[in-house]
């Protein structure tokens, strides 16, 4: 679409004006408080045009204007200028990120509740399915007599570790054989490939020990196979309840509903996750009914060069897109380095 630079200036200065106010602005407005140099009446002519182009629209309750979804996604398209993070804010994301954390799920999880608490908007934030990476290292532990714990390492820094209690005794020389056994069979390994004819092999190599590889092999089933999926992590969904366009309880509660179905938040992340860098989507834009009044501005994080998750924010349409966007593309700058540094 063609449009001069003052219509730009004008339809940037209302968006600007309603993202900060949550009231329709009229001309008299953007006269007195943007100094583009050009009258009232010359405002009030540029803003029918641009309501003539469906840019922006009037409520039927007020004489200002207000931006239409065509308006969003022109303004963000062609007129938005990333508000840029500050050294502080920066620094605090990246030490938040860096404080003794050692496991991946809990990085991620960290970053979904620091995008919320930055951005004021509701969080999400897909966890990676771990069914594709391999098994680095299995590793059991003698703690006393009857009791031992696992730990199963993967290939994307990923750690799970249970405790073991045996309804009998067993010997630290057994603990590390078993250990070197499962090492040797299952390393290097996928979660789908242990879940295939290895188990005979194991059983034919730990005779002695049938009983405690049942116990094992279901604790591994249990911490892996069953997290062969995509989770989501939520965060900040009451935030939404803090914006003037969802103090309406009713109105929102189909949107609160609809982010209780982890399958709807996959479906939406999923989607969004298709291609790297930011991506922005507007009302209608947005893959449930639910959803149309929202913004979601995602971005996928990284690990060896490998897209294995996305994150991102849902607030109103009414939101702070240039700011959001710059805290999404630094979090997810500084969650690519954290799992890298795992």
């Amino acid at each position: 679409m063609k449009m001069d630079e003052r219509k730009q200036r004008i339809l940037q200065a209302l968006i600007l004006d309603y993202i900060a106010t949550g009231d329709p602005v009229g001309s008299r407005t953007i006269a007195k408080k943007y100094k583009l140099g050009v009258s009232s009446a010359t405002i009030r002519n540029e803003m029918a045009d641009l309501e003539e182009m469906g840019l922006i629209e009037q409520p039927h309750t007020s004489a200002g204007r207000i931006p239409s979804q065509f308006g969003y996604r022109y303004y963000v398209d062609c007129l938005m200028e990333k508000k840029p993070l500050s050294e502080q804010v920066k620094k605090y994301i990246q030490d938040i990120l860096s404080d003794k954390i050692s496991e991946m799920e809990a990085l991620i999880q960290l970053s979904s509740k620091l995008l919320s608490q930055l951005t004021n908007y509701t969080s999400l934030v897909m966890v990676p399915s771990l069914g594709k990476n391999k098994l680095t290292h299995i590793q059991l532990l003698p703690l006393d007599n009857n009791k031992v714990v696992l730990v199963v390492v993967l290939d994307n820094g990923h750690v799970e570790h249970r405790s073991l209690e045996l309804p009998f005794p067993i010997r630290d020389e057994d603990v590390y054989y078993i250990s070197q056994i499962l090492n040797n069979n299952l390393q290097g390994l996928s979660i789908e490939k242990c879940k295939s004819g290895l188990l005979k092999t194991l059983y034919n190599e730990l005779a002695q020990q049938k009983h405690f590889l049942n116990e094992i092999m279901e604790i591994i089933e249990t911490a892996l196979v069953a997290k062969d999926d995509h989770k989501v992590y939520l965060g900040g969904m009451l935030n939404m309840l803090e914006q003037p366009e969802f103090k309406d309880v009713d109105k929102v509660k189909d949107l609160l509903e609809l982010l209780e179905e982890e399958k709807v938040l996959k479906d939406v992340l999923a989607g969004a996750g298709q291609e790297t860098g930011i991506k922005v989507k507007i009302g209608s834009e947005n893959p449930y009914e639910e959803m149309k009044n929202c913004s979601l501005i995602t971005a996928t994080y990284e690990l060896d060069g490998k897209v294995i998750g996305t994150l991102g924010v849902l607030g109103p349409t009414r939101m702070e897109y240039s700011k959001a966007v710059s805290i999404v593309e630094f979090l997810t700058y500084a969650l690519t380095e954290g799992l890298r540094k795992l």
